[in-house]
């Protein structure tokens, strides 16, 4: 198997990734700052998650084309889910002591925000972004019915052509892509939450 294909998916991924925190995180403050939204915000990112996968990214490509643009913001949009809900909660169970200790010291809204309740929130806010990428890792494999390569190109090419050998060789390294990142950030989830206990 060509390390090209591996790297290939693990850039679809990563890319992803980025693009859901970068739109997520303030999804899920508007959703906590703004009840009123956060119905709708959620309702949006629900229905997101209901759609087959292979479905959304075939609808994208309509619209897009065929390539990695298109895997991409299937995979954001498939991930923002436990992004803006963790975030969302995260912010939410920050003790209310704490914020109207941060609000008496002359701190405003925003300033709160940014230094006390994100960092508290954070190792909820970090569960939700392991959830996003692990999901996003075997998601990914649907970006070789729209020409976006990755680990899915070997393991459909397996089906194809009805060669185990090829089939099992992409299914394990997929498999073993997903374990690694899980248990990394599994890891790095019990630091952040035994840091804030």
């Amino acid at each position: 198997m060509s390390v090209n294909i591996v790297l290939e998916h693990l850039y679809i991924v990563i890319a992803a990734v980025a693009i859901t925190i970068l739109i997520g995180l303030p999804l899920g403050i508007l959703a906590y700052f703004r009840p009123s939204f956060r119905k709708l915000i959620f309702w949006i990112v629900d229905v997101l998650q209901t759609i087959p996968a292979l479905a959304l990214l075939g609808i994208i490509m309509v619209f897009l084309g065929a390539g990695k643009l298109t895997v991409i913001i299937g995979l954001f949009l498939y991930s923002l889910l436990p992004i803006v809900h963790n975030t969302c909660l995260g912010l939410t169970e920050v003790d209310p002591g704490v914020k109207e200790a941060a609000w008496g010291m002359g701190m405003t809204k925003f300033y709160s925000l940014i230094r006390v309740e994100l960092p508290l929130a954070f190792p909820v806010i970090f569960t939700g972004i392991r959830i996003a990428s692990v999901t996003a890792i075997g998601v990914a494999v649907f970006a070789t019915f729209v020409g976006g390569g990755g680990l899915g190109s070997i393991i459909y090419r397996g089906i194809y052509i009805q060669n185990m050998e090829l089939l099992l060789s992409g299914t394990f390294t997929l498999m073993a892509m997903a374990v690694f990142f899980d248990t990394v950030m599994a890891y790095i989830e019990k630091r952040l939450y035994r840091r804030s206990s």
